[in-house]
């Protein structure tokens, strides 16, 4: 029988949530952290805190700010709103995880030539990357550690070089999980990175577990910079959904209709919503994997959003996440052959990371189809048996039954 999880009596996340509580009421902190953040927060205040913010940097180095940007809906969000709102002129910073899918490559063109902005790339060594995402699917049950700690260290590392000490991300985490709250704006910086991105391995850790397999010059774009040379730029990391209430399908209406931003099929993510995680072809694999260890995934959370901003009733929500989770992606079959692994040994590794209560009965749902552009995603570079079977190998011998 399918484990059941005590989910919160106003949205559907489940115990398994991270950072989640519940009241006596039954209701999440996560929904309670969104009441405060319709009814306890000045937000023209926090607008004017942001306008101050803008203009102490314009005009003071090359670019006014710095923008992460991935080319998905939160990140051209904010480079839309920036460049309209303040007519600032940003550096957008890409760290490129390797799973680009080939919408958003034709989106991110569009919209930076409709901005007139400049676009930084970075795209880290592939067989760098192979060893740590299956290192840290191995130790975390997570393989985005590449990923994760790219996107918030590498944009980092440009700032200092080219010393742009404003550096704007977009949604708050206090959106999704209880890390933070929307008390105050929240800081972007090496605490929340080691809290909240790194899933407690840095890039000094990941050196030891590989064994001199990659070298150590390789682990730099994931290591965060020194604190002294961020300090010497008089560095401030920010989040802009700290300053303005952050609504997703009103910001997604936006870009659609002035840059011409467009959506795309996400593997078991129900129709309505296209806008969501789209930039990686490997998004339908990594909720999988997070269904399998705890026993929910996206649609949980999207479904969530859209009953606290009042678009969508329980019951409705439920029966999404029922018909839509926990069906087996089409893009696991790339996602095994990059790593080297087989379906069984991916199992073993996925289920032993499971979050108490949950457990999973992998023969329990079927499988979803392929989204549309799946015959465009490169299917080369495959890691090595021999590499994955030593991995492999060390992992069992050190793990703890």
């Amino acid at each position: 029988m399918p484990t059941e999880l005590r989910r919160c009596s106003r949205c559907v996340l489940p115990e398994t949530h991270e950072t989640i509580t519940f009241d006596d009421a039954g209701v999440c902190n996560i929904c309670r952290q969104q009441e405060h953040k319709r009814e306890a927060i000045d937000w023209p205040a926090r607008k004017r805190e942001l306008d101050a913010l803008i203009e102490a940097h314009r005009g003071k180095g090359d670019y006014d700010c710095l923008i992460p940007f991935s080319g998905g809906k939160d990140s051209t969000f904010t480079v839309l709103y920036l460049v309209r709102e303040y007519g600032i002129k940003p550096l957008l910073v890409r760290f490129d995880h390797g799973f680009l899918r080939p919408g958003v490559q034709e989106g991110t063109i569009r919209t930076c030539r409709e901005l007139g902005v400049d676009l930084h790339v970075f795209t880290p060594n592939w067989k760098v990357v192979r060893k740590l995402m299956l290192q840290s699917l191995l130790e975390k049950g997570d393989f985005c550690w590449h990923c994760h700690t790219g996107i918030f260290a590498y944009p980092m590392w440009v700032a200092v070089e080219k010393q742009v000490p404003l550096i704007l991300w977009g949604e708050p985490s206090a959106e999704y999980t209880a890390y933070f709250s929307y008390d105050q704006p929240e800081a972007v910086d090496e605490k929340r990175f080691n809290r909240y991105v790194n899933l407690g391995i840095n890039a000094e850790d990941m050196l030891v577990r590989l064994e001199g397999a990659v070298d150590e010059r390789d682990l730099k774009p994931f290591t965060y910079p020194p604190l002294k040379e961020l300090r010497r730029i008089g560095y401030r990391s920010v989040c802009l959904g700290s300053y303005i209430p952050w609504d997703v399908k009103r910001q997604y209406a936006r870009i659609r209709d002035e840059l011409g931003w467009r959506g795309d099929e996400v593997e078991n993510v129900p129709p309505g919503y296209e806008y969501e995680k789209i930039e990686c072809f490997f998004q339908g694999v990594r909720d999988y994997i997070k269904f399998i260890k705890r026993g929910y995934a996206r649609t949980s959370h999207l479904t969530s959003l859209d009953i606290r901003n009042g678009r969508l009733d329980r019951d409705e929500a439920m029966r999404l996440v029922a018909a839509y989770e926990g069906r087996r992606p089409p893009s696991l079959d790339v996602f095994l052959d990059y790593l080297g692994l087989t379906e069984e040994e991916f199992l073993e590794i996925a289920m032993r990371q499971a979050v108490s209560p949950y457990r999973h009965d992998p023969a329990a749902r079927g499988g979803c189809p392929a989204p549309h552009d799946f015959d465009r995603w490169p299917r080369c570079g495959a890691m090595p048996r021999e590499e994955t079977e030593a991995m492999l190998a060390r992992w069992r011998a050190g793990r703890r039954d």
